[in-house]
């Protein structure tokens, strides 16, 4: 069989409820170095950079924010730019908002649940996740992207690894370089087997219901996907929840 043909579809050791706290505490620790140096980021600011053109505020909502690192990167690029900001990260693992929140110590736009993203009292402009849809079942992803379809205000995105042979025999070599704890090591090679290509999104997306002529499905560097929508601007802002929005954060 070809390598990666297919995606994988064992679990990952980072996912197992067992893991001891201090264990987990480490292993984001190094996937927040990690994804300093593979830019994780850059789609994402990218999205952002053309989402908010002409907004002086926004809210945005981080599905699986693990160690907070993208809700920091997040905060400091609206903070270069004047732009206000109210950011939440939803994650199911109660040990994350812990750790997450002592390394954003200093943010105070910056709020860490712990939860089922679907049970959120509020709405937000944007949602986006970073590293989580190679985590989630089929049947989980299509869930996630209606949500996200029905739910975002201004637009969404899903930026994930793409299932390249490349990066999959590479990022063992980068780890050890870097000296990352072993399961950072382990799950991140898992995690490029389990993610999805480019070519795979279109059917992916049409499985949800969602037109693939309002998504783009782009390809960054390195090794990256990208899976963004934005939604038009429209008068009836106050009809889908705005006004509300924006009176919760105020």
């Amino acid at each position: 069989m070809r390598l990666l043909a297919e995606r994988a579809r064992r679990e990952e050791q980072m996912d197992d409820p067992a893991i001891a706290p201090e264990i987990y505490a480490h292993v984001l620790a190094d996937l927040a170095r990690v994804n300093r140096w593979t830019l994780t980021a850059r789609p994402t600011l990218r999205f952002l950079k053309q989402a908010t053109r002409g907004l002086s505020r926004f809210s945005l909502l981080d599905v699986g924010f693990g160690h907070g690192d993208m809700l920091r990167s997040i905060a400091r690029w609206a903070h270069r730019r004047a732009i206000a900001c109210d950011l939440v990260g939803v994650d199911l693992n109660p040990l994350s908002a812990a750790v997450a929140r002592e390394a954003s110590a200093g943010q105070p736009e910056i709020d860490f649940r712990t939860g089922d993203y679907r049970l959120q009292p509020e709405r937000f402009d944007f949602i986006i996740s970073s590293q989580v849809g190679h985590h989630m079942t089929s049947d989980q992803l299509r869930a996630f992207l209606q949500f996200m379809e029905s739910q975002a205000l201004r637009g969404w995105l899903l930026s994930d690894l793409d299932r390249h042979v490349i990066s999959y025999l590479g990022f063992p070599l980068l780890a050890r370089l870097m000296r990352v704890h072993r399961i950072v090591r382990e799950d991140g090679t898992l995690s490029i087997a389990r993610s999805i290509r480019a070519s795979e999104w279109p059917a992916i997306l049409t499985d949800a219901g969602i037109d693939l002529g309002v998504v783009r499905v782009q390809r960054h560097m390195p090794f990256r996907i990208s899976v963004e929508r934005h939604f038009p601007p429209t008068s009836d802002l106050a009809r889908q929840g705005w006004g509300e929005n924006v009176r919760r954060f105020e």
